[in-house]
């Protein structure tokens, strides 16, 4: 399939969901519906960086909390409407994530991982501190009647908006998956020093990976405020967003874009169900023991396992 089919393809899924979803009058369905997606953005954020370049990012939270405090600063500011924190919010944490890559990725790949997890407790401290977002006692971001496009509620508004954003995720992923950045990426990847020696840019690609990875993180963060009315550090900054961005494309397969689907959908919504039927304090511990049980048993995944077993039969065949 082109990326013009499938660009059309995920626009006429996306716009499915949609229409579906303003005959749903449940909200839990919708907020877990959103929770999902959210996920779907972070797990594909991660894999291009994590997946495609080989560089593991511990600071998801930090990306995704740039994006949600861009929208409260600026709704506080100017009530700026959501399509304008959205983009803000992006270039925010892009912008982090070409610093911190430019500050750390001339070295091997373990001092940006270290780096990036201490950028998430530099940024919580900040936050904590900053007393115009809300501080560490936290901030209220309440939308007002009337819901925009004649919408019934804010929540199919907000849920509209995150499966926007993870049909943009996967284009943008499977686009540099396809292209020579891909296969750069994949060079650097599989052995850096072997790529420089062949001419391939590797720090301009690794600065590259870094923007649109943070960007995106940024970007599925910027409609938390609003999803969950009341913002606070310890909401924002949670250990679960770092685990499950990182669990979720090992466990769906790194290194292609369909992984972090797989990964995100399966896991997200086996969490929704836990939370529901059981308790939310669960779910790490599902976390992690679905993710010890793939790296020991299915290292690459479930569509790289597929994929294994389906070329394997294709030998056998022959």
């Amino acid at each position: 399939m082109t990326n013009r089919m499938f660009i059309l393809f995920v626009t006429a899924v996306a716009i499915v969901f949609a229409l579906v979803a303003l005959r749903v009058s449940n909200d839990y369905y919708l907020t877990a519906a959103y929770t999902v997606l959210q996920f779907v953005v972070l797990a594909t954020a991660w894999n291009i960086l994590g997946g495609y370049t080989g560089y593991v990012n511990f600071g998801s939270a930090a990306f995704f909390a740039i994006g949600a405090y861009s929208t409260v600063a600026l709704h506080k500011a100017f009530e700026a409407p959501i399509p304008i924190v959205i983009i803000a919010g992006t270039v925010a944490a892009g912008l982090a994530g070409l610093a911190l890559g430019y500050l750390t990725m001339r070295l091997k790949g373990i001092f940006f991982s270290i780096a990036s997890l201490a950028l998430a407790v530099v940024l919580l401290t900040f936050v904590v501190n900053w007393q115009y977002v809300g501080g560490a006692r936290g901030s209220y971001i309440i939308l007002t009647d009337p819901v925009p496009l004649g919408l019934p509620r804010y929540t199919h508004l907000l849920f509209i908006i995150m499966t926007g954003l993870a049909a943009v995720s996967l284009m943008v992923a499977r686009a540099i998956e396809r292209s020579f950045i891909g296969e750069g990426l994949a060079a650097i990847r599989d052995d850096e020093l072997a790529a420089e020696s062949f001419g391939v840019p590797t720090l301009r690609l690794k600065l590259f990976a870094a923007v649109v990875s943070g960007g995106m993180m940024g970007m599925a963060g910027t409609t938390f405020p609003y999803f969950v009315s009341y913002i606070e550090p310890s909401a924002v900054f949670n250990l679960s967003y770092a685990i499950n961005s990182i669990a979720m494309p090992l466990i769906g397969g790194m290194g292609s874009w369909l992984g972090p689907f797989v990964g995100a959908v399966l896991l997200g919504t086996v969490q929704q169900v836990v939370q529901v039927s059981i308790s939310s304090a669960w779910n790490l511990l599902i976390v992690g023991g679905l993710l010890v049980s793939f790296v020991t048993l299915a290292p690459q995944g479930i569509v790289g396992g597929i994929k294994s077993l389906l070329a394997s039969g294709k030998r056998h065949a022959k």
